[in-house]
């Protein structure tokens, strides 16, 4: 199986309920009505809450803007395009406060009985899978440089590519920002 990638411009936005933004929808498995993981951009235009998704873990990692201000409960996390991504119930009450104007988003979701990591990568990394999972990489500025085995490709920026790997398969980045993600089966 070879990498599967998608453009963010190649995604038509879809609007939410509250007026408040759009999503892309990049990737969904194993489809978009039912599906186990799903990666999206979505574009926050105001201030407000965050839907709630009972039963999903959910990734959550600024792109652009100057960044958002998230409570959860007691918690507030100000998170910008260089904070570390924040993972938290899709369940909980959450409200969303824009520092200064609105921002763009990388939101991964998965149901709770999946496991899954999000990191930013600054530069060049080389990963060796411990165990069999779906990796992807979202180039967020400029391209991003991807070897893995006999692959070799510049992702394009403000795209995603995802590939299911065996345990032992490395992966090597070559970028200035990308995030990167782990998916356990």
């Amino acid at each position: 199986m070879s990498w599967q990638t998608v453009c963010l411009a190649d995604v038509l936005p879809s609007p939410w309920r509250n007026g408040a933004g759009v999503t892309r929808e990049l990737a969904a498995w194993p489809g978009s009505q039912d599906w186990i993981w799903r990666m999206s951009v979505a574009e926050v235009a105001r201030s407000g809450p965050f839907s709630r998704f009972e039963g999903v873990r959910r990734w959550f990692a600024v792109l652009g803007g100057a960044g958002v201000r998230l409570t959860l409960g007691e918690h507030v996390h100000e998170l910008t395009r260089d904070s570390a991504p924040l993972c938290f119930d899709g369940a909980s009450p959450v409200e969303c406060q824009l520092l200064d104007g609105a921002t763009q988003d990388f939101n991964l979701m998965l149901r709770t009985d999946k496991t899954a990591q999000m990191k930013r990568i600054p530069g060049t990394v080389s990963m060796v899978l411990d165990a069999p999972k779906t990796i992807a990489v979202y180039a967020t500025g400029e391209g991003t440089q991807v070897l893995c085995g006999r692959d070799s490709f510049e992702l394009a920026a403000h795209s995603l590519a995802w590939q299911a790997l065996p345990a032992g398969a490395t992966v090597q980045l070559k970028t200035k920002s990308a995030l990167w993600m782990e998916i356990d089966p």
